[in-house]
């Protein structure tokens, strides 16, 4: 296959072959030789090249012989060419002076290693490649064949095209016709002469009409528009390489600005948030409560988790942009004080301790105010049964029915007395109960305490004033007693029976309406034992019953033989049979409902059971599958023998993994919601409560996305950097190595022994410069992606604020400042107004009006100083 250059050559000459075009072109140097129009059309040629140097010194030939013989002017443009100072010249006039000026240019000629007399390798050499840019530039150009520095020129085509290719503002291509060779070279000539400041060293007539110009001639005229436009295609180069670096700059601002934006809004959130979490102002009832709790599990669903995927994406998004700034060699981003990732962290810290704190306290105040709602119905149950038993007894303490009794009728009052006393020793405990039940909820700062404490007072006030009546009503009583003798045994005996049984069925009565509150099957089990223990006394207390209905029947027996009446028992007892037989009935209803509440409570706490064992058997499950996915992601993050992509692809299928695993976490917090529902607050069945699956799921789902970045980092940064593969792998390779603790970070040691396997010669300034790069806040660890950032800095070329420099220095024709029209001819709109907006003005000698410093802009884009 043919390469470009012999591409280039071998298009058609017009001849049949190239012995017929040789041949030709030998006849063709004989004639031009021999022809006088040649050396007057060399001299022409060269003398305004000379001069199109020259006018630069505001000075001109006129002959070629005659002008440069006393050396001064020959001097002069090679100065001017070289752009370096010659020696001094001789001022004077004679032979010897100028032959002296003669021979120190052609001494300064040799120096610079140009051979004078003839064609050597390196003119041939320059020759040939003047020849193919001609090539390059008019290839896509009709009726343009150009093999040589003669008579493919004659048509004009081939200039017209160079003008066209650099500037094609200045001729319209489309409109030349090849057979009008005159037109077409005067065009190019004026033009040149025109807009690109070069001199007309051609006559289009000296060249139509030649069989074959001059080759010299038309390969200087050539090398000016060569030199003519490759300054304007260094300065395009520049242009773009500034494009290039501002596209850079303006991509990173972009996203300067919205890590600000996103930042910002999560810290806003964050701040809204936390008060709220933070209030412990507890509601009065166990609705207000619940519903609070009901608020925060919405907070937990649906506005947490977002929030938790925007911090990591913030995370992520910053160490992406960082890495942009470290390839493009441009200073860290330092975001707005407040909005680093460690202030974003240290708040979203703050945010999770109040959280789990508030949730806690909700559980805890929830249990609180059960236990409240609890002792408010127990206080009522026990002062109402209280209320009604002393209702009426300050009435009956305050008669003196004594005064007119009979002995009997005394020794019955009293013995009827003496019951009440010991029923009212049996009220103390029930009282103090009621009492102790008061003072618990004041301490617990139950909501009706008021109502609470106004009843308990008159209950304990009325209870003084019984004891005090009882006292009185017993003095007198037993004044009394020294007056009467007679005493009925039986209904003694009835009295003092009865009274105990009936104390006796009060206090089961009460037992068996006492309500009760448990936890678990243990607790209501040793209520149903209690209940079964008390079933076993009952055919005791039947017994009792019995006898005491005997000596009822007893009383009326002899009531009736000796005709007394049955209400005189009313005198030995504040008890009746049908109060006793009413209880009685009451206590054998009550026993069967008691027993109904336990096992319904009982089947209830079997039914919390199964969801402790339901909650525990997933979370038994998740909890291991969570810990066994951040191995594998850990494991993955270290391994060294695939590449990046077969990583990257690993990792990507661990992410789809967890994601359809989702559903598993939400099953569990349904669960989770149905036990706290039930008031279930503890599980002996596992060890993993869902605040430990929630974290576990919240550091997984962090975990996979900043491996994932942490992977597309180091693409990033070798592409970028042109790191082999072979070189990643042996970053890991080493890194892992020296990782002895397997934190995924080397301590100071480790790094140090690190680099000197891998050829580093450290001193201890050179190694305390380094550990400046890779750890600048001195935590003594060396993460993998500052190894990675530094290696890469050590391995790979970037571009440098110099090379910016040089390039805008292109721009400004070696001016040390730019203007801006300048910067609008030069750089895309966009870019230029970038520029401008940002440039600071020129403050430097020899700046002009406008003039911008694009040093200092250009050393502030990478940090070297600042606007």
């Amino acid at each position: 296959m043919m390469t470009q250059i012999e591409m280039t050559v071998h298009y058609d000459n017009g001849f049949g072959d190239e012995e017929d075009y040789m041949i030709q072109e030998d006849e063709w140097d004989r004639d031009m030789l021999l022809d006088p129009a040649w050396e007057k059309q060399q001299r022409k040629t060269f003398t305004a090249w000379c001069n199109s140097h020259l006018r630069k010194a505001e000075t001109q030939i006129e002959n070629i012989e005659d002008d440069f013989r006393n050396g001064l002017k020959l001097m002069l443009l090679l100065e001017i060419i070289s752009g370096e100072r010659l020696p001094k010249p001789d001022r004077g006039k004679m032979r010897f002076h100028k032959i002296a000026n003669v021979n120190k240019a052609l001494d300064f000629i040799t120096s610079k290693g140009v051979k004078l007399v003839s064609i050597g390798a390196e003119e041939t050499s320059a020759k040939e490649g003047l020849l193919l840019w001609c090539q390059r530039k008019t290839a896509p150009y009709r009726n343009v064949n150009v093999q040589n520095f003669h008579i493919s020129w004659k048509d004009g085509l081939a200039f017209c095209a160079l003008i066209h290719r650099h500037r094609p503002d200045l001729i319209d291509y489309a409109k030349l016709n090849k057979d009008d060779p005159m037109g077409n070279l005067n065009l190019a000539f004026e033009i040149a002469e025109k807009h690109l400041d070069i001199p007309k060293m051609l006559d289009a007539e000296d060249i139509i009409n030649t069989p074959k110009p001059d080759e010299r001639a038309i390969m200087t005229y050539v090398s000016c528009f060569y030199h003519a436009f490759a300054g304007a295609e260094q300065a395009e180069t520049a242009a773009n390489r500034i494009c290039k670096v501002l596209d850079v700059n303006q991509e990173n601002e972009k996203l300067m600005e919205e890590y600000e934006r996103l930042a910002s809004e999560l810290l806003e959130w964050i701040r809204r948030t936390t008060p709220w979490l933070e209030n412990r102002a507890a509601e009065k009832t166990m609705v207000e409560m619940q519903r609070k709790l009901e608020d925060f599990r919405d907070y937990r669903r649906m506005h947490k988790p977002p929030k938790v995927q925007e911090k990591c994406q913030l995370e992520i998004s910053f160490n992406t942009l960082q890495t942009k700034l470290r390839i493009s060699n441009r200073p860290a981003f330092m975001p707005s004080e407040g909005k680093m990732v460690s202030d974003i962290a240290s708040a979203w810290q703050g945010l999770e301790g109040a959280e789990k704190g508030y949730e806690e306290w909700l559980l805890t105040e929830i249990r609180r105010l059960e236990r409240l709602d609890h002792l408010a119905e127990k206080f009522c149950q026990k002062a109402t049964t209280h209320e009604t038993w002393a209702s009426g007894k300050e009435l009956i303490l305050s008669q003196k029915d004594y005064e007119t009794a009979t002995l009997t009728e005394v020794r019955a009052l009293l013995r009827k007395h003496e019951a009440f006393e010991s029923d009212l020793a049996a009220h103390q405990d029930r009282v103090e109960q009621i009492a102790a039940i008061a003072q618990e909820l004041n301490e617990l700062d139950y909501h009706g305490v008021a109502s609470v404490n106004k009843r308990c007072q008159s209950i304990c006030d009325l209870w003084d004033q019984l004891g005090t009546l009882t006292q009185k009503r017993r003095e007198a009583l037993e004044r009394t007693e020294k007056l009467l003798e007679t005493i009925d045994q039986l209904f003694l005996e009835f009295a003092k029976r009865s009274a105990p049984f009936n104390n006796w069925m009060e206090g089961a009565m009460e037992d068996l309406q006492d309500m009760f509150i448990v936890h678990t099957i243990d607790e209501v089990q040793s209520l149903i034992s209690a209940h079964e223990q008390f079933k076993a006394t009952l055919p005791e207390a039947d017994g009792e019953r019995q006898a005491i209905l005997g000596i009822h029947n007893e009383v009326q027996k002899i009531s009736q033989s000796y005709g007394i009446k049955a209400n005189l028992l009313n005198l030995y007892s504040t008890i009746t049979t049908e109060e006793l037989l009413a209880k009685w009935d009451k206590v054998k209803k009550l026993v069967p409902q008691r027993e109904g509440s336990l096992q319904e409570e009982l089947a209830r706490q079997h039914t919390n059971e199964r969801l402790r064992r339901l909650f525990a058997t997933q979370a038994n499950l998740i909890g291991p599958w969570i810990q066994t996915r951040m191995e594998e992601i850990g494991h993955c993050s270290l391994e060294v023998g695939g590449t990046l992509e077969d990583q990257m692809t690993q990792l990507k299928q661990f992410e789809h993994i967890i994601v359809t695993y989702k559903p598993n976490i939400d099953k569990l917090e349904g669960d989770h919601q149905h036990i706290q529902e039930s008031l279930v607050f503890d599980n002996k069945h596992t060890n993993y409560t869902m605040e430990h699956i929630r974290v576990g799921w919240e550091l997984l789902l962090t975990t996979i996305a900043r491996t994932i970045n942490e992977i597309e980092t180091q693409i990033l940064t070798r592409d970028a950097k042109g790191i082999s593969q072979e070189q990643m792998h042996e970053f890991r390779s080493s890194f892992n190595h020296f990782d002895r603790k397997k934190h995924g970070a080397m301590d100071t040691d480790d790094f140090r022994a690190c680099l000197i396997s891998m050829g580093y010669d450290l001193g201890e300034v050179e190694f305390a410069r380094i550990m400046m790069l890779v750890d600048p806040s001195a935590t003594g660890m060396v993460s993998f992606q500052s190894f990675i950032d530094f290696m890469t800095r050590e391995t790979a070329d970037t571009d440098t604020a110099e090379q910016v420099v040089a390039s805008f220095r292109i721009l400004a024709a070696d001016k040390p400042y730019i203007l801006v029209e300048e910067l609008r001819r030069e750089l895309p709109p966009d870019q230029a107004e970038y520029c401008i907006l940002r440039m600071p003005s020129y403050s430097g000698p020899g700046g002009s009006a406008g003039a911008l410093d694009y040093t200092a802009f250009s050393t502030a884009l990478y940090g070297e100083s600042d606007l």
